[in-house]
């Protein structure tokens, strides 16, 4: 993983100008050039920067594929390049802001992303259609919880032990997406995967049955996603 540490990054501002790609915004006049937008990248962050209205400035934004819309951070300098290390500073700074608001579950030990996090995550991730569907399930029964075959069911899964690997599978994803990057310390997946998803829970009526509890962070940010 690249390191992007503050001595570093001086460095890191150069080398987006490394191969970057133009698009040209605006029509040569004969006062000015045309604007250009430079296309980088830092983190798991798209970064475009420029000279606009006057301004120097650098703007983070997901990368694509992806659903989000509008700017992840953004920050403005005397040269590009300084506008550039400032917005990396800002990501970096960002990152350990996040890290900081997690919650840590009493029941695995294991840190549970914001729901700003989780958010993020599943504009970007590639989940099925079935991983999905059992997501939207769990996030309906919010801390009442649904029952393993319950869940199954949802993603059209014929067992449950099926449904468990794609839950634990959509974990991994999201655990992966969060901790790419900065050198950011992403959450735990715990031994499965699941533990960013939720957690399993006898089930009141039956001592033999397993509830699936998806994170409250989690049933918020599905609510704004799906």
């Amino acid at each position: 993983m690249p390191d992007y540490t503050a001595p570093n990054r001086s460095d890191a501002g150069r080398e987006v100008f490394t191969g970057v790609s133009k698009k040209s915004k605006a029509k040569e006049t004969r006062k000015e050039s045309a604007m250009s937008i430079r296309v980088g990248e830092y983190s798991r962050y798209q970064i475009k920067s420029g000279r606009l209205t006057g301004a120097y400035g650098a703007r983070a934004f997901a990368k694509p594929p992806t659903k989000a819309r509008g700017s992840i951070a953004e920050a403005t300098g005397e040269t590009e390049e300084a506008a550039i290390i400032a917005l990396h500073s800002a990501i970096d700074e960002r990152e350990v802001r996040r890290a900081e608001d997690r919650r840590t579950d009493p029941r695995k030990g294991t840190q549970v992303p914001t729901s700003d996090e989780y958010v993020e995550a599943l504009h970007s991730v590639n989940l099925t259609r079935r991983q999905r569907a059992m997501l939207m399930a769990l996030s309906l029964e919010e801390a009442d919880g649904l029952a393993e075959v319950k869940v199954a069911n949802a993603g059209h899964y014929k067992s449950t032990t099926s449904a468990n690997r794609a839950l634990a599978s959509a974990g991994r994803m999201i655990a992966g997406y969060l901790s790419s990057g900065t050198g950011s310390t992403g959450p735990s997946t715990g031994s499965d995967g699941s533990a960013l998803i939720g957690y399993r829970d006898v089930s009141e009526h039956n001592e033999k049955a397993e509830n699936w509890i998806m994170h409250p962070e989690l049933c918020a940010a599905i609510r704004n996603v799906m």
